[in-house]
């Protein structure tokens, strides 16, 4: 097998495992092991193996001592303090990019971003284009996390964003066709445009605080899905491995 034929197979098997992982089909705590699921999708114990090891970094699997591996469980504390982490790291590339200024180039490329995201609005409150909003919206976030000029920062945010419920589409309406989620999406565009003119304005601390507010928005849809409507679990990827 060459390079690159190994490596096919081992995004292969990531997006499969992450797949059946976020689906619920492997419960949170269920044992994993490298020689059936490799012989299930028909490939090496090694690209099965790589993207296991690339799911442990996702947060998503743990090592088993004893060998193996194990889907990871998580509470309700569990996800409001990922995406609380996730809210105090963007509010910190967001203060950074206010007090160390941005090019004008990198302010115009976001200002561009969320002028494309006012286009998915609809004339009714609540109507959005959620497809394309989604895209656009992991899109900001990215820029976002480059204006702080660190790349560790810039990495940390990264790293957050790949568990699904840290994510900043996290708990978004998607296939779910939550009213109070899609107008929860006005607000938030109103969020991004506040965050760059703070950050152009060089208001640090106002820059991390609307940063950090707006990343709860995902922490309150995500008590409606617990409380309120608990029948949409199912339909939000990730919840499945939450256990309350």
């Amino acid at each position: 097998m060459d390079i690159g034929e190994a490596k096919t197979h081992a995004t292969r098997a990531l997006i499969e495992l992450r797949k059946r992982i976020l689906s619920g089909e492997f419960a949170g705590g269920m044992r994993l092991f490298e020689v059936p699921l490799a012989e299930e999708l028909a490939i090496s114990r090694t690209p099965v193996r790589e993207a296991m090891s690339r799911l442990v970094e996702e947060g998503l699997l743990e090592r088993v001592r004893a060998g193996g591996f194990v889907v990871r469980k998580f509470g309700f504390a569990d996800v409001v303090d990922a995406i609380e982490l996730r809210g105090v790291l963007e509010g910190t590339a967001a203060r950074l990019a206010a007090e160390r200024g941005v090019e004008r180039r990198s302010l115009e490329q976001i200002e561009q971003v969320a002028a494309d995201l006012d286009t998915c609005f609809g004339e009714v409150l609540g109507q959005v284009d959620f497809d394309r909003y989604s895209e656009l919206n992991a899109i900001f976030h990215t820029l976002l996390a480059g204006l702080s000029g660190s790349e560790m920062v810039r990495s940390e945010v990264e790293r957050m964003k790949r568990l699904p419920f840290a994510s900043p589409s996290a708990f978004l309406p998607d296939k779910a066709d939550i009213a109070a989620f899609r107008r929860s999406l006005n607000t938030a565009q109103e969020q991004h445009w506040a965050i760059i003119s703070a950050i152009a304005n060089r208001e640090g601390a106002r820059a991390e605080a609307l940063a950090r507010e707006h990343a709860r928005t995902a922490r309150r849809n995500l008590e409606y899905v617990l409380k309120e409507d608990r029948s949409l679990i199912s339909q939000v990827p990730g919840l499945a491995l939450v256990l309350d």
